[in-house]
């Protein structure tokens, strides 16, 4: 009868803190000031960034022929033509890397998670992609060049140049497959195997659906990274000032080569306004890729009923 009594006299639900002490509020109020001014101090050079690039950028990004006409037939001191032959060759090496990288990442990350099992491959395995992470994009170009250039006797061309973002870009499909795959509850597993599917037809429809929005968002982070990349365009392919449709032969303009183009070689005012013009439409198309990589994520996502 006591027993009966002193449960329900018990109360529902624990008793909430009563009291935080001022020392813990004094620590949560410093940590919080200093996260915040952490913040702004890294937003300033990010918001001069910007501001900087749209002010001398904008008026050029504005012009009738920018995303329509290439600059053939252009005098340097002209300003006239556009980056239309500089942003066809950025897109193309990008998808060209694209194709290449992310089924060899996609594959290289289901080989890891579900198939290593911290076996003697696996751990190989992760240790040459953590050290193709941190090779300089200079290096990888240099590869390309040594084998696909001066070894096999392949002419400078735009492929060459999305094989040097190939190896930039593996890394980071690995890597964030890797996580998104490992971040699937291993109870979805169970439940498939318990009725009989395979494990690769698990991982097909169970597995890899359930981590698509992460894995489409890491895609789209490293598409935009190598975008950005100068140092493969400058040793692996020329320069153009007109569109080349070819990706295995001749010069191909891509925007960050613009970008060095113009103002190595024309300092002039219309030089400089191109330059400035092309780093906003990079930004653009990073921006853009970004977007994309939210609504992907956001509408891949499988919705909980």
């Amino acid at each position: 009868m006591a027993t009966t009594e002193s449960i329900v006299n018990q109360p529902a639900t624990p008793t909430p803190f009563q009291h935080i002490s001022g020392s813990r509020k004094i620590k949560n109020a410093l940590a919080t000031a200093l996260v915040t001014v952490a913040f702004l101090i890294a937003l300033v050079p990010l918001g001069w960034l910007l501001v900087t690039v749209i002010t001398r950028g904008f008026d050029a990004i504005l012009s009738a022929n920018w995303w329509s006409h290439s600059l053939s037939g252009v005098m340097p001191d002209e300003f006239a033509g556009g980056v239309y032959h500089a942003l066809y060759g950025s897109i193309i090496q990008g998808l060209i890397c694209a194709v290449i990288a992310v089924p060899l990442g996609i594959f290289t990350a289901i080989y890891l998670v579900e198939y290593g099992a911290g076996g003697r491959l696996a751990r190989a395995v992760t240790f040459m992609v953590d050290i193709l992470s941190g090779v300089p994009s200079i290096v990888a170009a240099l590869f390309i060049f040594a084998l696909w250039i001066s070894v096999l006797g392949f002419p400078q061309s735009a492929f060459a140049v999305s094989l040097a973002l190939v190896l930039l870009m593996l890394p980071v499909v690995v890597r964030s497959t890797e996580e998104m795959l490992r971040l699937v509850p291993d109870e979805l597993r169970e439940a498939s195997y318990a009725l009989g599917v395979p494990k690769w037809k698990t991982i097909a429809r169970v597995v890899l659906p359930t981590a698509l929005s992460g894995m489409v968002t890491g895609v789209m982070l490293a598409l935009a990274r190598v975008l950005g990349e100068t140092a493969p365009v400058l040793i692996l392919v020329g320069y153009s000032r007109s569109i080349n449709f070819n990706v295995l032969e001749g010069n191909m303009a891509s925007l960050p080569l613009l970008i060095y183009n113009e103002l190595v070689s024309n300092p002039e005012a219309a030089g400089q306004l191109r330059a400035w013009g092309a780093a906003l439409t990079l930004i653009i198309v990073i921006m853009i890729l970004n977007l994309i990589a939210a609504a992907s994520s956001r509408f891949s996502a499988i919705k909980n009923k």
